[in-house]
This record gives structure tokens, sequence and C-alpha cells, in this order.
């Protein structure tokens, strides 16, 4: 396959030093004839004229460099590794430079060293203070953002100075990235602390690589945690505004105020003791308070507060307040009765105000309809007719990144040698359904914890792509155990991870029938009630999967089971599936696993 989309439209002169360029990476011209499509004897002729063979390293250097720079330069949407790596490739290229100056005639040793050439020169310019913004940096940045920004998005930037902002949004429409940008400009200009706050420090620090790359655009380096910004616009000798990134154990929160940013607070577990010390962070009026999340369940702790339901229980009756909290009501944002501003942003709403990097369609196939609702449509989710409950699984959840020092999941081997378990619940191609793949960390001790390192989805691959994927991520564990639900595309599955030669140990077949769904379903109950699962807060689509599984009569009328959607209304439980292959393998005393591996019929 060629490197290049197509040859034959590059100008002679480009192809000529794309021949030059591949033959000092050490292609043969054989090699570049056929990649670039041309006589083998042209290309031979190119490098004898132009003498490639008597180029120097420094050339070759160069050419290297030139190409890398151009690849990231025109890439799109840059990473913060793509900015660094831009920034030492130009470094590199600046040390060639002054080496050519150096051997060049009349080259001497100021040439290499910028120091020594400057020494005796006029006025030194003054070192670039840490973590500052000029006003001009200030008004680049402000300038880039206010023009690219999607309409609801110059909403919030419209209301930004409201006391309580409470946003109720779709998933993945840039809520995150646009509320780090508004709060690092709050810090430039106004110098007030700003905190923030997820489900975990790993969600929060996605507020902290968002600001850091923003800086990067103007030319500043971010650094610290807590991170300390000054600028131009504030008095000299002024307190540094205070960046913090906090998860949600409201320990480590005591202590600071400012303004303060809460991610995803429908899905935090201690709500009402967390958002007491969120509260007191911004205390005095010159703080903002800005909630923003996808909704999660009625039941949650939180949903009072949405619907001015909790305020009222503490008002007399003549004080109490009726709020409208429909999408019509607040489609457009609103300071409501009780002072709080606010709004709810739905994936159409989005796409009607700008916002252009989904594909609808695509997201109404991906999704049944009552997920489609909950994930991007700003409904809440009844869990009263569910298997499990959305209190109970949200309580589960962890801070992997502090609590889980025994797991590093960008290690090559993420859990050492110790033992884990893997399931699978297969992508059904005649129901649409997803597949996915867990992988856990089994109990150390009886009665112990099952953690959840791992969790991955799948759709539309065939079971020879499932197979291949499956042994690709747990090859990168010492597992001992793979559940894999064995009907349908799954058979094919089994077949090619059973069979002999196999690098993977313990594959399961799970052949489902009502008697084994109602296996696995009660044990992961008494699993969730007795608090031995765990999972990185920021998962919120395994507390999702859990919840769409429902209690319901067979087709019969005779029997009752458990369903979750496989094509339907109900919403996809891959994910729960998979989690229950794993913790049928421990028997439902929870006693020690027997040592073969089993079969369930």
């Amino acid at each position: 396959m060629s490197i290049l989309a197509n040859p034959l439209t590059l100008a002679p002169e480009d192809r000529r030093n794309a021949a030059r360029s591949l033959y000092w990476r050490g292609w043969s011209y054989g090699q570049i004839a056929e990649e670039l499509q041309l006589n083998r004897d042209t290309v031979k002729s190119w490098g004898r004229r132009d003498r490639w063979d008597e180029a120097s390293s420094i050339r070759k250097l160069e050419d290297c460099l030139e190409t890398r720079l151009m690849v990231l330069i025109c890439k799109e949407k840059k990473t913060e590794a793509d900015y660094v790596e831009l920034d030492a490739l130009r470094r590199q290229v600046e040390s060639l430079a002054k080496v050519r100056r150096y051997e060049a005639p009349g080259g001497h040793s100021g040439d290499l060293n910028d120091k020594v050439a400057n020494r005796n020169s006029g006025e030194r310019k003054p070192k670039a203070k840490k973590n500052h913004f000029t006003a001009e940096q200030a008004q680049q940045l402000e300038d880039h953002f206010l023009g690219q920004m999607f309409g609801y998005q110059e909403t919030w930037w419209a209301n930004l100075n409201r006391r309580t902002r409470m946003i109720l949004k779709s998933r993945q429409i840039g809520a995150t990235y646009y509320f780090a940008f508004e709060a690092l400009m709050d810090a430039i200009k106004s110098g007030r602390n700003q905190i923030f706050l997820s489900a975990s420090k790993a969600q929060a620090h996605q507020f902290r690589n968002y600001i850091v790359g923003f800086a990067k655009l103007v030319g500043v380096t971010l650094s610290g945690d807590p991170m300390l910004i000054t600028s131009d616009l504030r008095p000299e000798g002024e307190a540094a505004a205070e960046l913090h990134f906090l998860g949600t154990n409201f320990r480590t929160a005591q202590g600071r105020s400012g303004n303060f940013y809460f991610d995803e607070f429908f899905w935090v577990h201690g709500f009402e003791e967390l958002n007491k010390v969120a509260s007191a962070m911004a205390t005095h009026t010159k703080w903002r308070k800005t909630y923003f999340s996808t909704p999660s369940t009625v039941a949650h702790l939180a949903y009072p507060y949405w619907t001015g339901e909790r305020r009222n229980k503490r008002k007399k009756k003549a004080d109490r307040v009726e709020i409208d909290t429909s999408h019509a009501a607040l489609k457009d944002g609103r300071e409501c009765e009780d002072g709080i501003w606010r709004q709810i942003v739905t994936v159409h709403d989005a796409i009607e105000s700008g916002f252009n990097l989904v594909d609808l369609d695509e997201l109404h196939d991906d999704h049944p309809d009552d997920e489609f609702a909950n994930l991007f449509g700003c409904i809440f989710v009844d869990d009263s007719l569910s298997a499990f409950k959305f209190n109970d699984l949200v309580a589960l959840g962890c801070d992997s990144e502090v609590e889980w020092t025994d797991f590093n999941p960008d290690s090559a081997r993420p859990y050492g040698e110790r033992p884990v378990w893997a399931g699978y619940d297969p992508q059904n191609s005649e129901e649409g359904d997803n597949a996915a793949l867990v992988i856990v960390a089994p109990p150390t001790e009886q009665g112990g914890t099952f953690r959840i390192l791992e969790r991955h989805q799948l759709r539309g691959l065939d079971f020879e792509q499932q197979a291949d994927f499956i042994k690709a991520m747990v090859s990168r564990y010492n597992c001992t155990y793979l559940g894999i639900d064995a009907t349908g595309v799954g058979a094919g599955v089994y077949q090619l991870l059973a069979k002999p030669g196999s690098p993977i140990r313990g594959v399961t077949k799970i052949e489902y029938s009502l008697e084994v769904k109602a296996t696995m379903v009660m044990k992961a109950q008494n699993v969730v009630r007795r608090g031995r699962l765990s999972f990185d807060l920021g998962h919120l689509d395994v507390v999702s999967s859990f919840i769409s599984i429902k209690k319901t009569i067979t087709d019969s009328g005779r029997n009752t089971t458990f369903k979750a959607g496989r094509g339907g209304d109900d919403g996809h439980a891959d994910i729960a599936w998979a989690v229950m292959h794993t913790l049928i393998n421990e028997p439902l005393d929870g006693r020690e696993a027997p040592k073969s591996t089993m079969e369930i019929l």
C-alpha cells in the first residue's frame, strides 16, 4: 500500500524531493520506484545527478525534520503530545542551523552558543515569567476562542458572571473543553481562583490538560498543581490566581475558596456532603458556582436541587416557588425563581446552534431510543424497574488513579503478573447490539472486592475480528479465566479462543438460559449490595449499563427473566453482562472458586 494517496498527482519536483527523502531514509532505488510509480533508472539518475550519496548528515537530518514537521503542522486536531513534539523539532532545526553557520567560512564558536555570541551585546531581554500571560497573549487567546464557539457556548459565555449556573447537557458537546477555557480567561483577567471538581482525579485533570493546551497556543507553558497564574492585566504584586484540580474526595477540597466548576455532578456519590464543601468554597459573593452534567436518574441526590424541590422543603409555604424545568422553558437558558440560572442543551439544540462534530443518524444507530434520550436528549432515567439501583452502583465508584497503586494502565503489564479474569459479551449482528470486553481483578481474599480495570466496547466486527481484539487486550495480563456468551456470533468467538494452542487460559463457555441469566443477576446483585465491586468514578457507562437491566416477563407469560435492550428499547447492557461473566466464576457463596474451569449449560 502506498504511503502517498496518489503519487501521480505530485508535481515532478515534488516527486523528485520525495524520492530523495525516501533514499536518505534507507529505501532502495527499486523500492522508491515502486512506491512513487516511477522507472527505476529515472530514480537512479536523479540520485546520481543530485549527489544523494554525497549529502552531509546534517542535510539528511534537516530533510527528516522537515518531513515530520509538515505532518504535525498539517494535522487538524493536535494533542498536547503533538505540541511538545513540535517544540522539540523546532529546537532541533535551530540547532542544525547553528552548526551550518559554524561550518561555513568565517564561522566561530558564537554561532553554536547564543550566550557566547550575545554576552557583550546590548541590553538583555528580561526572563519570561513563569505561568504568566502578557496582555497581548490574553487577547490572542480570547479572540481565538470567541471566534470558534458554538451558539450554546456563546450563551454560557454571555452568562459567565451569574452567581449560580446549573446546566443539563448532552454528552460529548464540549462542555468540559469550554468551561476550562472560561475558567482560564477569568483567572487571567480577574485573578480569581478556579476549582475543578469531577468524579475522579483523572477526570478533573482533563480540565488541566485542556488549559495547558490553550496556553501553548499563545506561547505560554503552564505547570504546577495547584497551578498559579499571573498576567499583565492584574496589578503587579497581586497574588496569583490558583487553579485546583480535585476529585470528589471532599476532604481534599476543604479550606479552598474560588469559583468552582462541578463536572458530571449527577453521577457522583455523596452529593449532599460534597456539595456542602463545594458551596462553602464560594461563600463570598465574588465567587461563582457552575454545575454541569448529563442526567442520571431521578433517584440521584442532586435531582431535588435541579427541580428546586430541596429549596422548597426548607421554606414556608408562602416562600416556595414553582420552577419549570421542562426543555421548552430552559432551552435558551433563564434565571429561575430561586435565582439559579438553568439551561438544557440536547444534542439537537447543539446541532441547531452550529455544532457539527457528530453524525445524528450514527448516534441513533448506536443507541436504542431510551439510551439516546438519556445520553443525548437530557432525559432522566427512572430506575424503579431496574434490577440494580443507581445509588447502590454509584457508591461503588472510586478514584482509581489515587487508590489503585498496584495498577498502571499505561504499563506494558498494567497489573503485573497478578491474575485477572475477563468477561466478553459478543456482538450479535442480527440484533444490532454492541460487544463488550472487561478485565477484572478478582478478590485477593475471600469476600474481597472485584475491580474493573478496563472496559471496551466494539461494534461492526465479525467473530474473527472480535477474537483478535480479545487476544490483543488480554495478552497484556495474566488472564486465568475468560467467560464468553457462546450463543449466536459468540459461538465463533468462543471456538477461536478455546481451540488448542490458544494463548488465553481458562476460556469458559456460557450458554444463556432463563436459569443462567437469573443466576448471574442474582450473583451480581449480591456483589453490588455488599459493596464488593469497584470501578473508576469516571466510567459512567458501567453504571448506565447495569441500570438498563430490567426484570420482565417472558413471552409465554409463565416466567420472569432479565432483559436489556438487545436491539430493543431498554438500552445496551453489554458491559454489565460482560462483568457478570466474570463474577459468576466465583461461587454464589463467595467462597474460593474451584481450580478447574467450568462450563455453564
